[in-house]
């Protein structure tokens, strides 16, 4: 075998891969915002969330995505671990779609039909119409993929695997150790899947190894075991930064599939070989007769995908009923940390895993957003009650503390706007951009609005310095106003919630409000500081907390219409 063959074959294993991510992301930007809804909605049970689970993976081809999506809704809370445990064993059951259609590549002929659809695509993504773009990016996908099975069969065949007799002998020689060699096997197929990311590359490898007569079919099929545990690495480690439900959800996916393999493992030449009867394959005979292996090798393409669906249905069939069981095992391994606090202002929701399905990466950079406003809302709460300290120790306590989190608060803009800066270098629906921008300047607001709190902190302290005091009028007035402003935050967060017009209407009366108490209260200070009610320094400082107010009303006015903008284009 030359080292330009080989070459090839790696050529052709990359140019499958490749289509499988550009037909997976193209289906996700036609239909990713209605497959949020139907992975969020569709779970009132495990039925439901077994069939929600399967249909999502079968549409957008990619178990990968779904599992990465389900973890992330448990990190945001809006999935239960129990639903998400059910969805995942139904990605389980959809992802066996991939290995049909590879099947389907491998015994017919593709070639003859992928460049004229290439036009069909080209064309598709010339249009106006974002729509037609996406689906012009799935044809694409689709070709690449088919393409790239082609050239592994032709490459395949130009090796000559079946009688090569280095290969050969390898599979020969580790073949023979039983039992061992079944785990010698499923071994290799999960540290492949880990190394590539991909079971259907390794499923492709499978395919090509053993319709060639050089791998027999009981290690293929321990090949593709081994694949169904590599595979939930990539749920595991986009978990690895979320809390303790994603992680846990994550975990499950990895016990189902161990659980699979262990069960399968006891019966394992029984199930193999029943299997291989539905097809017509005689895994027996064929273990025996050299001529008979050779003559069916065939029709191992389709022995192998049969083998992944029956595997999958007879775990999900088995394993539906023992949710609740699954759930406590989990959350034992992985506890709860417990530490859940008001003001803690670490993110919480985006991780970097997410990026690998940039398309559905939005709901959780949504989901950052609604808990970096919450967050600021609550800040403003600590400068409500630093204007009724008192004592200068408790005061410069609460002051250094709303001091630190203005820090934090400029650092989780910087990384949640980096956050969206590489979602944005994705290839993305202009749609998805549109929210994505919005989001941005979403960001920035309400960063500003930390900084509104602190420049508040700040004034309060250098009146703090004075010998003298506000008087009652003035902390009355104070306080009307910071009741004012928290209304508009508590407002804000409804609509950041909900996005619905109504809201973002009682924000701007609000705000209305904000500005007309602002020119009454600096109207009447004139008159105040006239009247020698106070002396001027203290009207400066009283009108620096009042303006500083409407400022923050400003910001929340802003971040209300970048969020109703978006949701009206939308609609």
């Amino acid at each position: 075998m030359s080292i330009y063959v080989f070459l090839k074959l790696l050529g052709s294993l990359a140019l499958l891969m490749y289509g499988m991510k550009v037909m997976s992301e193209g289906l996700q930007k036609m239909a990713g915002p209605q497959l949020r809804h139907v992975l969020g909605a569709m779970t009132t049970n495990r039925v439901t969330g077994l069939l929600t689970g399967a249909f999502v993976t079968a549409a957008v081809q990619s178990s990968t995505a779904t599992t990465v999506m389900t973890v992330s809704f448990v990190n945001a809370g809006l999935l239960s671990l129990a639903q998400a445990i059910s969805v995942i064993m139904g990605a389980n059951i959809g992802t066996t779609l991939t290995a049909w259609i590879m099947s389907a590549g491998f015994n017919f002929n593709m070639g003859d039909i992928v460049f004229p659809c290439f036009i069909l695509g080209i064309i598709l993504i010339y249009s106006k119409s974002s729509g037609k773009k996406n689906g012009g990016e799935f044809v694409f996908g689709l070709c690449f993929l088919f393409l790239g099975l082609a050239t592994l069969r032709s490459n395949a065949a130009d090796m000559d695997l079946g009688h090569n007799q280095a290969v050969l002998d390898f599979f020969e020689k580790t073949g023979g150790w039983g039992f061992g060699s079944t785990l010698l096997f499923l071994v290799l197929g999960g540290i492949l899947t880990m190394c590539v990311q991909s079971s259907a590359a390794v499923m492709a490898i499978t395919m090509i190894l053993c319709s060639s007569g050089a791998l027999p079919i009981y290690q293929g099929i321990a090949l593709v075991m081994g694949e169904n545990i590599g595979t939930t690495v990539t749920s595991n480690i986009a978990a690895m930064t979320g809390n303790s439900q994603a992680r846990c959800a994550a975990l499950a996916h990895m016990v189902f599939n161990v659980f699979g393999v262990l069960w399968i493992l006891c019966i394992f030449k029984f199930f193999v070989n029943t299997v291989c009867g539905v097809v017509g394959y005689d895994a027996v005979q064929a273990s025996t007769d050299a001529a008979y292996a050779q003559a069916n090798a065939g029709l191992l393409n389709f022995v192998l995908p049969t083998f992944h669906t029956a595997f999958n249905v007879c775990n999900v069939l088995i394993l539906i009923w023992f949710i609740k069981p699954i759930e406590k095992l989990v959350t034992r391994i992985i506890p709860s940390s417990g530490n859940e606090e008001d003001e803690d202002f670490r993110l919480r929701f985006i991780t970097g895993g997410i990026l690998s399905t940039a398309e559905l990466s939005i709901l959780e950079a949504r989901k950052e957003l609604n808990h970096f406003a919450d967050r600021t809302q609550r800040m403003f709460g600590l400068v409500k009650e630093l204007a009724e300290i008192k004592d200068d120790n408790e005061f410069n306590k609460m002051y250094a503390r709303i001091e630190k989190y203005e820090g934090i608060s400029d650092s989780m803009e910087i990384e949640i706007a980096n956050y969206l800066n590489n979602v944005l270098e994705g290839r993305l629906s202009s749609e998805t951009k549109a929210k994505i921008q919005a989001m941005m300047r979403e960001v920035t607001e309400i960063e500003s609005i930390g900084d509104s709190c602190y420049n508040l902190a700040r004034s309060m302290n250098h009146k703090r310095h004075e010998k003298t005091d506000f008087i009652e009028k003035q902390y009355e007035n104070m306080f009307n106003m910071f009741q004012l402003t928290n209304d508009a935050l508590v407002q804000m967060i409804k609509v950041l919630t909900t996005g619905l017009r109504a809201d973002a209407m009682q924000s701007y009366n609000i705000e209305n409000e904000i500005n007309n108490y602002r020119n009454e209260l600096k109207m009447q200070n004139a008159v105040d500081v006239t009247n020698n009610l106070y002396s001027y320094q203290m009207g400066v400082y009283y009108l620096d907390i009042i303006n500083e107010c409407e400022k923050l009303g400003d910001y929340v006015v802003n971040v209300v219409e970048a969020r109703t903008d978006t949701k009206e284009k939308k609609q």
